[in-house]
């Protein structure tokens, strides 16, 4: 398959149909049914367990890597089936960027180099002034290129706990995808930190479509445009962030939000 499979015109970036997901005999995502509209920030909240990340990682098929995972159910991303057996998983990975929770720079290369590692694997730039480039804008999309334009042949292990994450955000963003998955990304940051990122989260927005897994009501308040609150494996409620936080429909959503549940 081809990049140009993927419709980037479609409404909705990604769409479950009866999504079911297994660990073995677990079952741990269930009958799960998404519509996440494209350019908006889409947040998964829940409690710890409810399958939030298991979730999360069926839509760029990072759950390949888990021998014991069974997927049924129909993923589609920008229009296109991904569990179909002609999908190649590493044009999905491309298109659909992933940032986790625990920073992860290589730590053996420098700043510069772990932005331009998968532009120079997928074969992406020409020249070296292209990449130069690509590497510029990717650190500049994360919020990260002026504190480090003096220093990018550092070792990223250099970096603060904020601009690694950052850092790793840029390393997503030069490879050009249209969706870019977040795992509680700000969970060990300070506040400090969690406020930049979660401002580079809504300006994001204007390239790529964010899905964001969290813990955290309030974070979901402050970033998301649209909310589905996650339950044991189920999704409970899904909305608008303004209707969910100031009239959610389902009283296990209300008791989520007040501390009761979770």
């Amino acid at each position: 398959m081809e990049l140009a499979e993927f419709d980037e015109n479609t409404p909705y970036a990604i769409e479950t149909v009866n999504l079911n997901i297994y660990y073995g005999n677990k079952h741990v995502v269930k009958n799960v049914s998404l519509r996440i509209p494209r350019n908006t920030v889409f947040a998964i909240m829940g409690p710890s367990g409810s399958g939030k990340s298991t979730l999360l990682r069926s839509f760029n098929r990072l759950l390949d890597f888990y021998p014991e995972a069974r997927v049924e159910g129909v993923v589609r991303v920008l229009g296109v089936n991904i569990y179909d057996e002609h999908v190649d998983p590493t044009i999905v990975r491309r298109i659909v960027g992933m940032v986790f929770q625990i920073p992860n720079p290589f730590p053996h290369l420098s700043i510069y180099d772990n932005v331009a590692i998968g532009p120079k694997l997928h074969g992406m730039c020409k020249s070296k002034q292209e990449l130069d480039e690509l590497v510029k804008w990717a650190l500049e999309k994360a919020g990260l290129w002026d504190e480090v334009k003096d220093r990018l042949h550092e070792p990223a292990t250099k970096l603060s706990g904020g601009q690694k994450q950052r850092l790793s955000i840029a390393r997503a963003l030069a490879l050009k995808p249209k969706i870019l998955l977040m795992d509680e990304p700000t969970a060990n940051l300070d506040p400090v930190s969690t406020t930049r990122i979660e401002e580079l989260i809504v300006e994001l927005k204007k390239d790529v479509t964010i899905v964001l897994v969290t813990h955290s009501p309030r974070q979901a308040a402050r970033v998301a445009d649209y909310v589905a609150f996650m339950y044991m494996g189920e999704i409970v409620e899904v909305g608008t962030a303004n209707e969910i936080f100031t009239a959610p429909k389902n009283p296990l959503t209300e008791k989520y939000l007040t501390g009761v549940v979770g």
